[in-house]
């Protein structure tokens, strides 16, 4: 079975024109499939629209209030039952044409087909900072990839229930699987341009996406081995603020006056935060292996 997710906010006229789209496709397709738009608090009626089309397979999942992307998409992953799982945005630029194509990628070691808009039909700003986005996101995480935040997307549902999505985290699925150990590859599709409404991300996004960056760097990496990022920072500024100091002392022992001394105050700072980012290192390390003790003992069945 094949289930369809879009997330949608403010799409009512984009979807009265996607899903009659989307379903003749799905028709095509040789597997039972369901499809799951899931309202994230629209208030130009989306919910009605998609109940007024009473397509076969379509059904609408409302969120009171605007949660946001990720938020809506986990609520939608954590409703499919199918096997395999679609993403889509609901602002029609996705084909679902190209999906037969993308389904037939899946299987064979790949867990993951994403849709890579090789041409896209966005505005000029909103292409190039995506370039600089992509470049980035394959520097910090060490994961191939061109198109990391493209909506459309297939998958194994295994894959897809298991992902646990908030913030801004959908950006960087590919980056998620990959950590889980799943194969990902991407395929260039058709990227159409919008004709209804305008998009919903402002420059903020930019800001969030990055810190989020941050965070899926430190869950992916340094989950298990927190010592290894905060006592590396740690360990830095501490060799860092022991040479300021041995300078001033070197200057002291001189005869020369250091009380005033600006090198002496950033000395001071460093090794005080050096001593803090151990401390927390070490913290941290004691809560994860509290918490893997936890996890072992559970397993164990004493007869």
């Amino acid at each position: 079975m094949i289930s369809v997710v879009l997330p949608a906010y403010n799409e009512r006229e984009s979807l009265q024109e996607l899903l009659p789209e989307l379903v003749a496709v799905l028709d095509t397709v040789d597997a039972k499939f369901e499809v799951l738009v899931v309202d994230d608090g629209s208030v130009d009626g989306t919910r009605s629209a998609v109940g007024a089309l009473d397509l076969e397979g379509v059904r609408c999942l409302r969120l009171r209030r605007n949660s946001g992307k990720s938020a809506a998409l986990s609520v939608g992953l954590a409703a499919t039952v199918g096997d395999v799982v679609v993403l889509m945005d609901a602002d029609g630029q996705d084909d679902p044409a190209e999906l037969p194509r993308m389904l037939a990628e899946l299987g064979e070691g790949t867990d993951l087909v994403t849709g890579q808009r090789s041409i896209r039909n966005d505005r000029f700003v909103k292409r190039h900072t995506s370039r600089l986005y992509n470049w980035t996101t394959r520097r910090i995480t060490g994961v191939e990839g061109r198109d990391f935040n493209s909506g459309y997307k297939v998958m194994t549902g295994e894959l897809a229930r298991g992902l646990d999505l908030y913030g801004e985290l959908h950006r960087y699925i590919p980056v998620l699987a990959v950590w889980q150990g799943y194969g990902v590859t991407e395929l260039p599709v058709t990227h159409r341009a919008r004709t209804h409404g305008h998009s919903k991300f402002g420059a903020v996004r930019f800001w969030r996406g990055f810190l989020d960056l941050i965070t899926v760097k430190f869950l992916t990496q340094y989950t298990s081995r927190p010592f290894h990022l905060f006592g590396g920072i740690g360990i830095v500024l501490l060799v860092s603020g022991g040479g300021l100091l041995a300078w001033m002392l070197g200057t002291k022992l001189t005869g020369q006056a250091i009380g005033e001394r600006p090198a002496l105050m950033l000395g001071v700072l460093l090794t005080v935060v050096g001593v803090q980012m151990v401390s927390l290192g070490l913290l941290a390390e004691l809560v994860v292996n509290l918490r893997r003790r936890s996890s072992l003992d559970a397993t164990v069945e004493v007869d």
